[in-house]
Order: structure tokens, then sequence, then C-alpha cells
């Protein structure tokens, strides 16, 4: 995995969010990500989900607040601490478990969970048939996932990453669905600007950014554009 011993340091959670989620663009990906997963998993209220790679929580406790019983899983014990703090402060700590652990071996019986899901996750994975495929054995209904697209503007971002990012074709993705026995069910395509941009921007550029996007969004050229697809999968 790209970045493991990066994103296991003690002092990766010092600035992790404020870097990323807490002011002009980066609030705006925030709210635009929180709406994808809500739309590709609700209603969740009841369900039992597993989030892995579940970094700081910010999925993981938005999900617990709207009524699921969820398990995040991470392999940075400084991220999930951060967590579990997260869920104090929201008043859903009873309703959440945050654990370390790898997703490659998921340490849970086959069918544990109704929803399994993993957001910014594949692009670091050099083995992702793996990780796919675990998801898939402990859900007994649905898995969620997103990627980063082949052929967008982030592939040109992407070579100025630190540690670069895996990037897929949408042949790819159904390979690894088939792979790994499951059905595609939905999809939804987002930022034409990839969204490390995004959060360099202030707030008000941002807007105007998105709002171009939407513009591109309507058209035919909206979703093979897009830098990021959300893949909403069924167990077959």
């Amino acid at each position: 995995m790209k970045g493991q011993e990066w994103y296991q340091q003690e002092t990766v959670v010092e600035d992790y969010e404020d870097k990323r989620f807490s002011r002009g663009g980066g609030r705006l990906t925030d709210r635009l990500e929180k709406e994808a997963v809500l739309d590709g998993l609700e209603p969740v209220d009841g369900k039992r989900v597993l989030e892995i790679a579940c970094g700081t929580g910010r999925f993981t406790v938005m999900l617990a607040e709207c009524g699921a019983d969820i398990t995040g899983l991470d392999i940075s014990e400084p991220m999930l601490q951060e967590g579990r703090e997260k869920a104090q402060r929201a008043g859903v700590a009873d309703t959440v478990e945050f654990m370390r652990g790898d997703a490659a071996r998921l340490p849970f019986p086959d069918d544990h969970f109704d929803v399994v899901y993993g957001i910014r996750f594949f692009h670091l994975m050099d083995t992702p048939e793996e990780y796919l495929a675990e998801m898939c054995r402990v859900s007994s209904e649905q898995v969620f996932f997103d990627t980063y697209n082949r052929y967008s503007g982030r592939s040109l971002y992407n070579w100025a990453l630190p540690m670069g990012s895996r990037l897929y074709s949408r042949s790819e993705v159904e390979s690894l669905l088939s792979g790994a026995g499951l059905e595609l069910a939905g999809e939804r395509h987002e930022f034409v600007v990839p969204f490390g941009l995004y959060r360099k921007l202030p707030g008000g550029v941002a807007g105007a950014f998105r709002a171009l996007e939407r513009t591109i969004q309507r058209t035919p050229l909206g979703d093979p554009l897009a830098s990021i697809s959300y893949w909403n999968a069924r167990v077959a």
C-alpha cells in the first residue's frame, strides 16, 4: 500500500483534516464526498456497516448519526483515536466501533455486515483484487467504493503527487467487480477538476469551478471527464 508508513506516523492527524477539509475548496469537497456516500448507501438506519480505511471517521460518524451500527477499520492508530474522539463529540460513540486492522485480511466472518464501503482507498492499492474480494466476503448485500479515473484530469494531476495514485479505466473496474463476484448496481461520477486542486482554492473560486463543473456534467462529456467515480455494487 502506497504511503503506509507516513499514514501511521503519530503526527499524521495533527493537520490532516485542517489541510484538506476545513476551509475554502476543502469544505466544498468534503460536502460533495459526503453527499456521494449518502446517495450510494442510504438508507443505513439499523444496518450493520463496515468502513475500511476509515481514517479520522469523517464518513463513519456521519453514518452513525444516520442510524447505522458501524465499524471503522484502519491501519493508523492515531487516525482511529481521532475518530473515537469525533464520535464522542457527536454523541454516537455507542453505535461506532473503531478498530485497527488490515483490509486485506478482515477479521470478520463471511456475510457479517449488510454494507461494506471504502472511500479514498483503492487509489493506494497495489493489489486491489485482494481487497475487493475481502470486502465482498464479509458483506451480505452491498459493496461501495470509489476510484480515480485513468482518462480524466486526474491523469495530468497524478504525476505531481508525492506517492502517486492508481488510476482505473471503466473496463478495469468491471473486471474487478466480476472477479469479486459483484454486480454493478449504480454509479456516480464527480470532479472534473481533481479535488486535490479544489483544496487549494478560496471558497468563492471553488464555488465558481463547481458551477462550471455542473454545466459540463449535464453534457455527454460530463461522466467521461470526471476524475472520481463511485461504484455501487451488490453481492451476486
